[in-house]
């Protein structure tokens, strides 16, 4: 929800601002009801009575303190909350841009950025180790991990609206500061020694490739630690130049971002022309093999035995190497094509340990140097197995983030994400797959396991595949990796400075600090420093491995925090993305384990242990964040820890569930009145929420605690077979009302107070008089000072059983927004089995000055936010003039009012005569209604009952009914008509009371009109009276008889002046 909005009453000068804490998502504009003097709220209502829609007058109290719904949707329609991406400072403001697509915002930058320079230096190299099966299954793994990382990614990132942040905003906002601040670093680390790793593979393109000649450290083909001490000087001189561009031009490096893009797209296209084109190989490279050795720096023309050149190598000193002497040199094509049938070649690996010979087999009289000298056999520069290889390739796969890191950019970011990110992977991966396949099929064995292609001249094996010739190729991989590398030192700065500006690692405090150009420039420093380090290894073969480690773990958290989302069941979790599931998550994470203990252990725990440390630290010495995460969702379910672990505080939004609060009302048997009312509250837990079931008997506790102990037992008994998990308890008091009070206050303990009450609708309030009525006001009262959420289901026997399952609509009539509790509800219940077939109708009233089909549209996309289906309609209700039947029907409740009044009886007559007037005003007026609400522990009386009972039996038949003598009966007509007559006449209606009356039967009539066949109408309860006077209480309980008229099954809810729901993440 927005930190703060506005709302404005129509054809009212006050503005009312709402605002809402960001902790807990109070809306502190919010107050409970205060009791006040009755002339000052007939005065203050008399004053802005001409303020209130005519049609909404008896939400009047509430549409003080809470929005109607269309100015609440207005205000939230345009909210953005997005973090900048980087900019030019000294740009000027561009114009408003349409927002981006799925295309241009998600599936484009993906894949600039999943593509890497390990396709084209490392892949033929991986292929030829591995063999076809091995190096198809080591890319597969790797992109299974993605695909499934990105399932949950989809998920997450659908779950809400999501700033831009990435994996960092996501998993913080999942698992918590602690979690969020240890990934956020790892994914900081990661991304800057990608850095360091495009450099060093930039200057390898160039210097092994490209200008060998400009070696300042000798020839490094015989020498493999003057090839990395080149890759050291060069990588620090371009780390030094491309620093510069980042601090000077941002412009420059996002404009270049779509040359790279380019670049790359158009150098795979021209490998796989290129493959096709040479489907029959060519004569272009030659490899000189003795016996079954792969020889370097040896001319192809002097390949062979008769040659001196050949002889002088080999027999040095006129003494030759067996080897030589025992074997033929031969001349090898180098790209065979696919026709060659080279394939069967490279399907098994030929792994080998460092100094091993490359050859053809695995005799090891072929792999062995048993002399001291190399002579110009190539050589394995590292220890080769599966899992090193998954480690050094996996870095070509990463980069799935870049859709999520633009979210605030795209113009749908729910839709684009998922499908971006998702068509990237799949359009990776195949290209990857079937390289693999392609390369093994095209390219010799001897030459694809030639890493730098040392065997043809120092070449690029997929340069010389590629069409028309190899320029193509080192130009574009020398571009897309200077540009990926660009993206990585503009991007890894931003992302420690959003860290720093979290408050959550207190060291960081200096980098979150902006120049005066608006730059992250410390933390660019530092970036620099961390990716010098990287570069000063000189090794892509084992940079790679050391960044895989870090998004690896990243990656991991992104599963384990969609993982705990949907085991947890939160209310918030409803992403948008269906296709997940908590499996698929866990084996993404434990993909992701396996991996990085396979590939390198001790790396493994660098990054683990580096994690663990600044998890530590963050808990310790971190600041305090609550982001409504997954971890303190966990909480609600671990009895002690969570205790000691939950504060006295309100959840965060993301992680408010109803703790239910059953109140339930025992007949003379110490049984429950409304058994299905517990039905319900079990139907609701599917937020998994906290229920307490509790009951209050009217007595002395020291005289009837036997009698408490049997009720409880009873009340367990009722819960065990509705199913219902939780407590039980009975308060024994002097007055049911403060009982009541008592138990809805004190109830609970610490983070585990329940924040919903369940009450039953007191069905006979007219036949038993102000004691009912006045227990229930009470308690509505009560509910709200405490700030709770209070529901009242009406015909809670229609109810269905927790065992059924009903199909039908649920039907929601939204009049003032409360905190969301109207829109959680009906998706709680939609989790039961029993309402999960329901489809969900949400109805919402249309003052005169609003814009119904702006507001609809607004409507649809505040739903859409909050990932909940359901058809909208706005009703629009004309302001017709005040009926007759209103008139008279207000006429005769305060008639019935005066008359109880003026009578003076007691409790005994009271009743008696109550039900008399009311049958005697309400015969002409009762209209058709299918509704009976019956009282299940009473049926047995009720057969018993007279014919002239049971006529009076569609509205209020709770309770069995007293039949009179012949004499009494006629006694008390006689009484009633003789006050009835008395009152009549020159009685004028009250004003206000007439304007909610009238909103009570237009309301009634429009919810009949739509939602009679409804399986459940969910609706606002107005607010009761803030004078206590039975006239006012008296008035309140009509005005919601009349309002719920004619409809089986209600349920009436009140929130308790806090957010419930959030669009967010």
């Amino acid at each position: 929800m927005p930190d703060r909005f506005q709302v404005t009453k129509a054809d009212e000068d006050t503005v009312l601002d709402y605002h809402q804490d960001k902790a807990s998502g109070k809306l502190l504009g919010d107050i409970h009801d205060e009791t006040l003097d009755s002339g000052d709220i007939h005065r203050a209502e008399e004053n802005q009575k001409s303020n209130i829609d005519p049609n909404l007058y008896l939400y009047d109290d509430d549409l003080a303190t809470r929005p109607h719904i269309s100015t609440f949707i207005s205000s939230i329609a345009n909210y953005e909350n997005t973090i900048p991406a980087a900019t030019d400072p000294d740009a000027k403001p561009p114009a408003p841009s349409a927002r981006m697509g799925t295309l241009i915002g998600v599936f484009l930058p993906c894949i600039q950025n999943i593509f890497g320079v390990i396709l084209f230096i490392r892949l033929t190299w991986v292929v030829g180790t591995a063999g076809a099966i091995c190096g198809f299954l080591i890319v597969l793994t790797c992109c299974c991990v993605t695909m499934l990382t990105a399932i949950s990614m989809s998920a997450i990132a659908t779950n809400g609206v999501v700033p831009a942040g990435g994996s960092y905003f996501m998993i913080s906002r999942s698992l918590g500061p602690e979690f969020g601040g240890a990934v956020g670093m790892l994914f900081y680390t990661g991304t800057t020694l990608a850095a360091a790793m495009y450099i060093v593979g930039a200057v390898e393109i160039v210097l092994t490739y490209m200008a060998p000649w400009a070696s300042i450290f000798g020839d490094f083909t015989k020498d493999a630690d003057a090839m990395y001490n080149n890759f050291r000087v060069y990588g620090t001189v371009l780390l030094i130049f491309m620093g510069l561009i980042v601090f000077v031009g941002v412009k420059f490096v996002n404009k270049f971002a779509t040359v790279a893009l380019a670049c790359v797209i158009l150098s795979i296209i021209a490998v796989y022309v290129g493959i096709f084109d040479n489907i029959h190989g060519n004569e272009k490279l030659y490899m000189c093999v003795l016996g079954k050795r792969l020889l370097k720096d040896i001319p192809i023309d002097n390949c062979t035995k008769d040659d001196s050149f050949m002889r002088d190598i080999y027999c040095p000193n006129n003494r030759c190497d067996d080897y030589y002497l025992n074997n033929n040199v031969s001349k090898v094509k180098g790209i065979k094509g696919l026709a060659s049938g080279v394939f069967y070649d490279n399907i098994f690996p030929s792994f080998l340990e460092k100094g091993q010979l490359i050859s053809y087999g695995h005799r090891s009289i072929d792999i062995e140097n048993i002399g001291n000298e190399s002579y110009n056999q190539i050589m394995a520069d590292i220890t080769t197995t599966f899992t090193l290889l998954i480690g050094i390739f996996f870095p070509s796969v990463t980069g799935i983030m870049a859709g999520s890191n633009r979210s605030g950019d795209l113009a749908d970011a729910q839709k684009s994400i998922p499908i971006g990110t998702i068509c990237a992977i799949l359009t990776t991966s195949t290209v990857y797959l079937s390289s693999v396949l392609f390369f093994a099929g095209t390219v010799d064995n001897l030459l694809l396991r030639d890493k730098f292609g040392q065997s043809i001249g120092g070449k690029l094996v997929v340069a010389n595949i590629a069409w028309p010739n190899q320029w193509v190729i080192l130009i574009g991989s020398f571009l897309s990796t200077l540009g990926a590398g660009l993206q990585s030192l503009t991007g890894a700065p931003r992302l420690l400075q959003a860290i720093a500006r979290d408050e959550i690692i207190p060291f960081l405090a200096p980098f979150a600090k902006s120049s005066k150009r608006g730059e992250p420039t410390r933390a660019l420093l530092l970036t620099i420093v961390i990716c010098h380090c990287g570069i000063l290894l000189g090794n892509v073969d084992l940079l790679a491995p050391l960044l895989s480690m870090f998004f690896l773990m990243c990656y991991g958290f992104v599963n384990l925090a969609c993982a705990v989302q949907t085991l947890l069941r939160t209310p918030n979790w409803r992403p948008r993305f269906k296709f997940y599931h908590w499996s698929l998550s866990l084996i993404g994470l434990t993909l992701c384990i396996s991996v990085m203990i396979m590939t390198s252990w001790y790396f493994a725990l660098l990054a683990m242990g580096m994690a663990v440390v600044i998890y530590k630290y963050i808990e310790y010495h971190g600041a305090e964040k609550e982001w409504g995460d997954g971890i303190r969702g966990m909480a609600l379910t671990a009895a002690r820890f969570s205790l000691l672990r939950l504060e006295e505080g309100p959840p965060h939004t993301k992680n408010w569930r109803p703790q239910i609060l059953v109140l339930s009302k025992l007949n003379d048997n110490l049984l429950p009145k409304y058994r299905k009312i517990f039905s319900f509250a079990t139907q609701l837990k599917a937020g998994k929420g906290l229920t307490i079931c509790v009951s209050v008997l009217k007595g002395d506790h020291t005289k009837i605690a036997n009698k408490a102990v049997d009720a409880k037992s009873t009340l367990r008994k009722y819960m065990t077979d509705e199913k219902v998990k939780g407590f039980c308890d009975i308060l024994v008091a002097q007055q049911i009302g403060e009982g009541l009070s008592s138990v809805i206050q004190t109830i609970g303990l610490g983070g585990m107070k329940p924040n919903t009450v369940i009450i039953g609708w007191p069905y006979s309030w007219r036949q038993e008089g102000r004691n009912s009525w006045r227990t229930f006001i009470q308690t509505v009262r009560t509910v709200a000072a405490c700030h709770m959420a209070l529901m009242v289901p009406k015909g809670i026997n229609f109810y269905p059983e927790s065992n059924h399952k009903i199909g039908g609509n649920i039907d929601i009539w939204w009049i003032v927004h409360d905190g969301g509790l109207l829109m959680l509800l009906p998706f709680l219940l939609k989790q039961h089995r029993t309402w999960r077939n329901c489809k969900l109708r949400i109805f919402t009233v249309a003052q005169i000055e609003d814009n119904s089909i702006q507001m609809k549209k607004d409507l649809k996309t505040f739903l859409y936010h909050l990932r909940i289906e359901a058809d909208v309609e706005v009703v629009e209700m004309n302001n017709s003039d005040i009926s007759a039947y209103t008139y008279e029907r207000t006429l005769m409740m305060e008639q019935r009012n005066q008359m109880l009044r003026a009578l003076g009886l007691n409790k005994k007559e009271n009743s008696k005569v109550v039900q008399t007037i009311v049958d005697h005003h309400y015969d002409a007026t009762r209209t058709a209604s299918k509704v009976r609400f019956a009282d299940p522990t009473i049926e047995e009386t009720q057969n018993h009952e007279s014919h002239n009972d049971e006529k009076r039996n569609s509205i209020d038949s709770d309770g069995p009914e007293e039949t009179d003598a012949p004499e009494a009966t006629s006694k008390k007509d006689e009484s009633a008509e003789k006050a009835d007559s008395k009152f009549k006449s020159n009685v004028k209606p009250d004003e206000f009371n007439v304007r909610r009356m009238h909103t009570a039967i237009k309301l009634n009539e429009v919810i009949v009109e739509k939602s009679q066949d409804a399986q459940l109408v969910i609706m606002n309860l107005p607010g009761p009276p803030r004078e206590v006077k039975a006239e006012r209480e008296s008035n309140y309980m009509e005005f919601l008889e009349v309002l719920t008229e004619g409809l089986e099954k209600v349920l009436m809810v009140r929130g308790g002046g806090r957010e419930v729901i959030t669009i967010y993440s």
